[in-house]
This record gives C-alpha cells, sequence and structure tokens, in this order.
C-alpha cells in the first residue's frame, strides 16, 4: 500500500501585519489642533463679548435742576448781559403781562410760542440782583418772576445765546439782573421801552393777540 502524505488541519496563518508607530503622532496632532482650534474660537468670544458690552462711564448724568432750567443767572449777549435759565436759554418777559400781578396773560398758543420758565420748589439764582419769584399757573405750574414780571422762553430759540425774541411783535423783551426789560434790538437799535401795564391792541381770546407770534 503506497503511504499517504501527512496533512494537518490547522490551516497556515497569516503572517502579523507590520506595527504603524506613525498612527499616534498623527492623532496626538489632531487632538492638538483641535485643542488649538477650541482655545482660540473662546479667545474670540470672549473678546467679541468684553467689547460689546456697555461701559458704565457712558451712562447719562441726570441734570442736577429739579425741573429743566431751574436756575437763573445772567450771561453775556449782543444785547447785553441778559437773564437766563441754568442752561443759558434766553429768558423773555411780555408787556402785556401786568407787573407785579402774580399772573400770566400769556396763554393757548401764545403759551406755545412763548412757553412758561417753571421750576419745581425754589430756584437757583446767581448773579441776579432783582426780586425772584414764583407765580402759579393756571395748570398748577409755579412760573419764576423777576422784578414782579413772569419769565418766559421763545420758541424759535433753538440753544443757549439765541435772542430771536428780542422786540418780537414790539412786546417781547429780554432782561437785566435787576429785572429791567431790554429794549435794545440788535439790528434796529433802541426799541419802545415796555411799560409795567402796557395796553394791548384788541385782538381774539383764541390767539391771544397772536401775529408772527407776538401775541
Amino acid at each position: 500500500m503506497p503511504t499517504q502524505p501527512f496533512v494537518t488541519d490547522v490551516a497556515p496563518q497569516p503572517a502579523p501585519a507590520p506595527t504603524r508607530r506613525a498612527a499616534p503622532r498623527r492623532l496626538g496632532t489632531v487632538v492638538l489642533a483641535v485643542t488649538l482650534g477650541a482655545g482660540l474660537a473662546a479667545c474670540g468670544s470672549s473678546t467679541t463679548s468684553a467689547s460689546s458690552a456697555p461701559s458704565s462711564s457712558t451712562a447719562s448724568v441726570a441734570d442736577a435742576d429739579p425741573s429743566p432750567g431751574g436756575a437763573i443767572g445772567v450771561a453775556t449777549s449782543p444785547l447785553g448781559s441778559i437773564v437766563v435759565d441754568g442752561k443759558g436759554r434766553t429768558l423773555y418777559m411780555f408787556t402785556k403781562d401786568t407787573k407785579g400781578s402774580g399772573a400770566s396773560s400769556c396763554a393757548g398758543k401764545c403759551a406755545q410760542a412763548w412757553p412758561a420758565f417753571t421750576v419745581e420748589g425754589t430756584p437757583t439764582v446767581t448773579g441776579v440782583s432783582g426780586d425772584v419769584g414764583v407765580l402759579t399757573t393756571t395748570d398748577g405750574k409755579k412760573q419764576v418772576t423777576l422784578g414782579g414780571w413772569p419769565l418766559y422762553y421763545f420758541a424759535k430759540d433753538a440753544a443757549a445765546g439765541d435772542v430771536r425774541g428780542q422786540d418780537v411783535g414790539k412786546v417781547w423783551f429780554v432782561l437785566d439782573a435787576s429785572g429791567t426789560p431790554v429794549t435794545t434790538s440788535p439790528s434796529t437799535g433802541p426799541a419802545v421801552s415796555p411799560s409795567a401795564t402796557a395796553s394791548a391792541p384788541t385782538t381774539s381770546a383764541d390767539d391771544n393777540g397772536g401775529g408772527n407770534a407776538g401775541y
């Protein structure tokens, strides 16, 4: 009988794959890149947040006066030294008011063109020698008076130092520190001197005598 070759049931094992040592290095590089990227993103986010946050130093400062213009003083103008409010806005008197009466004759449309100079409490007085007081308006506000004259703004005065209301309608004038009306006009020279009880022309009750904001 011929001899059979020896056969084994064990399958031949493949040769082991060579070990790759570069892979861990690449993984470390990837991890490092991801870490750096996250760090840069965090820094960028922090910088943006800090720059967009409002600064407390930009907060507005409340007016020291109890109400706008709550002080009265004097300032130099083309008309000389005149009475102004605490923000430098020109104040005027109205010849149709009666000096010392404690009442204002400017109402309705007149009051829109010539708002009353009102305060809360007692106004702060600087450089003014005339008697400063207050009267109670029909709507319960405290209007400042100087030398017995109720004081007003002119709506067309846009900024401190404007004197556009001077001699308007020959009935509106600025005042000096003593409370005396200043009748000088910047363009035409001396104007008609107002009296304490100047008579008003006949007008309708609706516009209170208004004409070209003179009233």
